[in-house]
């Protein structure tokens, strides 16, 4: 790890640069034109941590059965390419209490790094993420375990509404490529497809905002009713 902060930064993180040093970690004030350029960002706050990126773990055959249990629901994203909506996604999932995030081994997904990081404002740190060799065959295990699993759609779907028909079971909603979305093989893993309804001005939403309104509409499902008050 190194740490890298500017002048004002560097009066409150006395306590840290004496534990760097303990440990014999290199830590810096720079002027904040060059921290702009080590964090690649202009929205740093005045400090920036380059740390070692850790390797994603694969997911295990006997994992969605073990999640499953737990109650803990899933949100899988098929060849996601942009950073940014990795981080967004990541983000909203952390704010609905979402554990974990599927991702694709596909070269072209984005996985887990600096733009990423930023977006999700901490939503990182609260997700378990694993990567899937075969989406469509990580989707049929999630089904067979028990799983809802719910496919993003531009068009074609239901509505944003989970089915009212027995009790409520984890789920594990499914996004695809900005692109090109779900593909076929994808879309056939699927338990249930989902598309929103909207005004028809433009096609379909940022997959991050889509991701969003389908996982409140997924999470209500879950959200213990009030019970009424008896006077």
């Amino acid at each position: 790890m190194r740490l890298f902060f500017d002048e004002a930064t560097g009066k409150r993180v006395g306590i840290l640069c004496r534990v760097l040093a303990a440990a014999r970690k290199v830590y810096r004030q720079v002027e904040p034109s060059e921290l702009e350029k080590i964090g690649g960002t202009v929205h740093h706050g005045g400090i920036v941590a380059v740390v070692a990126q850790e390797p994603l773990r694969e997911a295990l055959p006997g994992d969605p059965a073990a999640w499953f249990r737990r109650g803990e629901s899933v949100v899988v994203l098929d060849r996601i390419g942009n950073p940014h909506n990795l981080g967004a996604i990541a983000r909203t999932a952390a704010y609905f209490g979402v554990p974990r995030l599927l991702l694709s081994g596909d070269p072209a997904s984005a996985i887990p790094g600096d733009a990423a990081y930023r977006v999700a404002e901490g939503g990182m740190e609260f997700m378990d993420i694993c990567t899937v060799r075969d989406i469509p065959a990580a989707l049929r295990a999630l089904a067979a375990a028990g799983f809802d699993v719910v496919g993003a759609a531009t068009r074609g779907g239901s509505g944003t509404a989970p089915p009212k028909v027995g009790k409520p079971t984890p789920w594990a909603l499914v996004l695809g490529n900005e692109e090109r979305g779900l593909e076929p093989e994808t879309t056939a893993a699927c338990s249930r497809l989902a598309t929103i309804g909207g005004s028809g001005h433009v096609e379909s939403l940022n997959v991050s905002v889509a991701a969003a309104v389908l996982m409140h509409s997924l999470v209500l499902r879950w959200r213990p009713q009030a019970k009424a008050s008896s006077h």
